[in-house]
């Protein structure tokens, strides 16, 4: 009987048990560090700021520069498999917008990366974003529409904007005028965090 208690006591008391949980980042080149230095990406900046706030969680980029939402779709799988999340922060869809790709292709990807992290028992917060009125009204207005669409059928959190409070103020992006500079990318955190934290 002994025995039996000393090796359920063992199995409940690794490592892996006490692992902490893990929040796992899933965009594109916002996410990414794009022309940024790695510590000064607004997901570095998260992981100080849960540590600060005394958070055990454990943050994974696993965002790739130019990812489309067919792309994230592709690899989800794979991600949660080996990262097995308590979180995902998924930021997908921009460059789709830009490429002028499907609406309905690109709502089906994000259902399909949802309902994977929903699967595998994950909390997520779905990350919005907005095109410029360039690309015609009815095509932003409907790239627009997908992410609160989509919150709402899944009942996840939803960030609606990432860029807010930034998108207007030129002198916050790079020379490409897509991606924020070092000095935005607090804000670009405190946006995520606001939206975050009652997921902790």
């Amino acid at each position: 009987m002994l025995i039996r208690w000393l090796l359920l006591f063992a199995l409940l008391f690794t490592p892996a048990a006490w692992a902490a949980p893990t929040i796992l980042v899933f965009g594109d080149s916002l996410s990414a560090n794009y022309g940024l230095a790695v510590e000064s990406g607004w997901v570095s900046l998260l992981q100080q700021r849960l540590r600060q706030n005394q958070y055990k969680h454990h943050v994974v980029n696993a965002s790739i520069s130019g990812e489309t939402t067919a792309g994230g779709l592709a690899r989800i799988g794979d991600a949660l498999a080996a990262h097995k999340p308590a979180i995902v922060i998924v930021e997908l869809g921009a460059n789709d917008g830009l490429r002028g790709l499907s609406l309905q292709a690109t709502r089906d990807n994000l259902d399909g990366v949802i309902r994977a992290c929903r699967a595998g028992k994950a909390k997520v917060l779905l990350v919005g974003m907005r095109l410029p009125p360039n690309y015609g009204a009815a095509y932003s207005e409907g790239f627009g529409m997908i992410f609160p669409a989509l919150a709402r059928k899944h009942h996840t959190a939803l960030l609606p904007f990432l860029l807010d409070g930034i998108a207007d103020q030129r002198e916050l992006f790079q020379a490409d005028n897509l991606h924020p500079t070092a000095a935005a990318q607090t804000a670009i955190l405190e946006n995520v965090w606001k939206h975050l934290k009652p997921l902790l």
